[in-house]
């Protein structure tokens, strides 16, 4: 008789050497303890995690990057009976643990009672996961967005123009921890290269509940795992792309593992027509050119040390797009970002309740901006640089029911600025504007902090405890403690987890130009010089949520939350027309609050997929501090009263449903509603509200005006339908090819995603298109 070896694991989102990870060291022997080289299967229907991993010749086998929690684990090896065991993860500490498999003369059976895996009941707060089948079946993306895609996707998040992502109401708080490295600056498409999805392995993304190492930039917080499992011999992928706008892309990566050695490398490049998202539906000068290559190595020095190198160079180079009148006018205007990075890390194991790990990474970032002397109605250049020197050390202590983790980090950023303007028609200007300005300035952007933490078990209760210590030193000088707590409870019987958190946050201001918007010449360009502070401060909240995650028959789960956030200095930017040049604002303080809901299902009779919901509302209080308003856009600044933060979208809906027609072939559809945004719009007073829209259409033209309900002040709703299918066209034990063929907003509705405002620029979003990808993994 068969006996099934199946580990179930509590999947926990996959966490890279943060909160709640851990590691499983696995052996497989015979009857006698000799080592079984063999192959086992891990899922986990909670997060997605699914892999098949082979244990070396000795029987050995480390995962690296495993949450707390219950996993499956199948072995089927010839000669042998397929056999069961239940291990369980809860702490960063190496885990070891031995299967001994038996004869197929051997009657033996072992079962393992979990509750439904689809519940995680150790999660305090709103955390998303998105394993890597979910990434491999993910739609097509416009060249540079296929990470923010994945994270759009989920419920509380949003974009604006050139997919800038905005989490629960915030404005460029978004942080990025990529292979354990923390990055604060604005990762979109028009600010920086971004990381193909291709390269990702796991994603987990927090909104509520955030452990008390993150800070600086709390609106949310993106784990980006790029590190493969390490398996002996050579494995890799590699992925071709073409579709509309004249898109077409490749990647490759591969790792290839020997004794206690690891090396991997990975390499892409994409182009596209439709880079940025154009402000007139003609789609004018918006080409789009990207690449980038990484190169990692792992040894691990002994059975307590491992040591590790990462190093990735991308760039990006793009036009910005032109409105109706710079096209004729012949305007050409260009940006590129180049960004080269090393990242070291090493991890010492000093007891089965002890181990310490130290990160540091060091990268050059330079960003260009140009204009031909066509470009109105103003000329407009920018070669900012800036390097980065960061650093953490972080140790963690088991003890009983506690897990304590305590460290420190210090990040230095180097900056320099260099920005010059011409303007080319006067008459788009106050008198008083200086038809020419130029700022060049550098200084030292010097972050520290502390923290320390504790999770502690209790049966069906978790608890998490946090506070942090923050230190920014910049123009400002400014320090804070911030505690954070978060608790849940589970009930197996219901299937059900309560739970609550409270996140008392510190955020620093976007470095982005920042030492132009703070500096007194900045003043001379503002004719009211007293109506804008130039001093941005941090913002500080209080983030509260409750919610639930309740399952349904194995099959369905559903998580809601309510949330309210509660923030002084509110950060925001301005930009400069509609390029890419930002400038770092806030308002006094914003209340933001609301609901999201997220019904998943999960394998139902071929069937899985899921169907989103969020509302959420924003105010957001004058006056605003930072920035840099041109002219008469500083006269329309105000001292009071409140208004609709630009992310103020009441109603968001995201659903895909799949259903697997044959074990080889599959078809996909969804659906996308965005109740719109609202916008500002201020009128000449010396003209009537006709000829100010009138005005708008020779701009943008009438396609884009009729969009907007200039009444209500929001664009109008958008709903978009998408399909899929896809297919394994060769499979076997080594090779798997996948075709997969996408057509978004099928119904082609004219999106407009922002309307040119005192704040932001106007961007439309891409009209119906077809992509196809062909991957084959190895």
């Amino acid at each position: 008789m068969k006996r099934l070896i199946a580990i179930f694991f509590f999947c926990a989102p996959t966490l890279l050497a943060q909160t709640n990870s851990g590691e499983l060291r696995l052996k497989v022997t015979d009857p006698a303890g000799l080592a079984v080289k063999t192959t086992l299967k891990i899922a986990c229907q909670a997060n997605g995690y699914r892999n098949t991993l082979a244990t070396t010749d000795q029987g050995t086998l480390t995962v690296q990057r495993l949450p707390y929690g219950l996993y499956q684990l199948e072995i089927k090896q010839p000669g042998f009976a397929d056999s069961s065991a239940a291990v369980e993860i809860h702490s960063q500490l190496p885990t070891e643990y031995t299967v001994q498999l038996n004869l197929p003369s051997v009657q033996q059976s072992v079962t393992v009672t979990a509750p439904n895996t689809l519940i995680d009941p150790d999660q305090a707060g709103a955390v998303s996961q998105i394993g890597s089948q979910d990434i491999q079946n993910r739609l097509s993306s416009i060249p540079g967005r296929s990470l923010q895609d994945l994270v759009n996707s989920q419920p509380g998040w949003l974009y604006e123009g050139n997919a800038v992502l905005h989490p629960r109401g915030s404005e460029y708080q978004t942080q990025f921890v990529v292979d354990g490295i923390p990055f604060t600056d604005n990762r979109s498409p028009s600010f920086g290269p971004a990381i193909d999805a291709d390269d990702v392995q796991s994603l987990s993304i927090y909104t509520a509940g955030i452990p008390a190492e993150y800070g600086r930039k709390m609106g949310g917080v993106v784990e980006v795992n790029t590190l493969q499992d390490s398996q002996p011999g050579l494995h890799g992928q590699l992925a071709l792309s073409g579709g509309s706008f004249d898109t077409a892309g490749a990647s490759v990566q591969g790792q290839y593992a020997w004794g206690k050695n690891t090396f991997g490398a990975s390499a892409s490049g994409s182009m596209t027509s439709h880079y940025l998202n154009p402000v007139v539906p003609e789609n004018f000068s918006n080409t789009g050119t990207l690449g980038d290559f990484s190169v990692n190595y792992e040894r691990d020095l002994s059975s307590k040390d491992r040591l590790r190198f990462i190093v990735r160079h991308e760039l990006s180079r793009y036009d910005i797009p032109n409105e109706l009148v710079q096209q004729t006018n012949g305007q050409i205007q260009t940006a590129d970002n180049i960004e080269t990075m090393g990242i070291a890390s090493y991890q010492h194991t000093f007891s089965s309740n002890a181990l310490a790990d130290f990160r540091t990474m060091v990268r050059d970032n330079n960003i260009g901006f140009n204009s031909n002397p066509d470009s109105t109605p103003i000329e407009v250049f920018q070669q900012n640089f800036f390097r980065e020197a960061y650093f953490k050390g972080s140790g963690t202590v088991t003890r009983g029911r506690n897990e304590w983790k305590l460290g420190f980090e210090s990040d230095n950023i180097f900056l320099n600025e260099n920005f010059r303007y011409h303007i080319t028609d006067p008459t788009q200007f106050d008198p008083q504007t200086p038809p020419n300005f130029s700022f060049i300035a550098n200084r030292p952007d010097l972050e520290q902090s502390m923290f320390v933490q504790d999770q502690i078990r209790f049966k069906n209760l978790t608890i998490n405890i946090g506070l942090r210590w923050d230190h920014y030193q910049l123009i400002l000088n400014r320090n804070a403690a911030d505690p954070r707590f978060a608790i849940s409870r589970y009930f197996p019987s219901a299937d059900l987890v309560l739970h609550f958190s409270y996140d008392r946050v510190f955020q620093t201001p976007s470095f982005e130009n920042i030492l132009l918007s703070s500096s007194p010449q900045a003043e001379a360009i503002d004719p009211s010089p007293g109506n804008v502070q130039r001093l941005v401060e941090p913002s500080e909240g209080d983030y509260y949520e409750a919610g639930l995650t309740k399952a349904f028959g194995g099959k369905v789960k559903l998580d809601a939350n309510y949330f309210r956030r509660l923030v002084a200095n509110y950060a925001d930017d301005d930009q400069i027309q509609n390029t890419t040049i930002s400038f770092p604002i806030a308002f006094q303080k914003a209340v933001i609050y609301g609901t999201e809901a997220k019904l998943e299902l999960s394998d139902w009779r071929r069937f899985s997929g899921f169907l989103s919901y969020s509302y959420t509302v924003g105010q957001a209080w004058w006056p605003v501090t930072g920035g840099l308003f041109l002219g008469d856009d500083a006269a329309g600044l105000l001292t009071s009263g409140h208004f609709p933060d630009s992310q103020d979208q009441r109603n968001t809906v995201r659903g895909r449903l799949r259903y697997q027609v044959k074990p080889r072939f599959w078809i996909a559809g969804g659906v996308q509603f965005d109740s719109g945004l609202p916008f500002d719009f201020q009128c000449d007073p010396t003209k009537t509200p006709q000829q100010c829209i009138q005005g708008q259409v020779q701009i943008y033209g009438q396609q884009v005006i009729d969009r907007i309900n200039f009444a209500r002040g929001r664009i109008y709703p958008a709903f978009q339908v998408n399909a899929s299918a896809g297919a394994d066209i060769y499979k076997s034990d080594r090779i798997n090819t996948r075709v997969q063929i996408d057509g978004q907003n099928l119904n082609n509705v004219l999106n407009v995603i922002d309307f040119g405002g005192l704040f932001s620029g106007n961007a439309i979003g891409p009209p119906r298109s077809v992509a196809v990808r062909l991957t084959t993994s190895f």
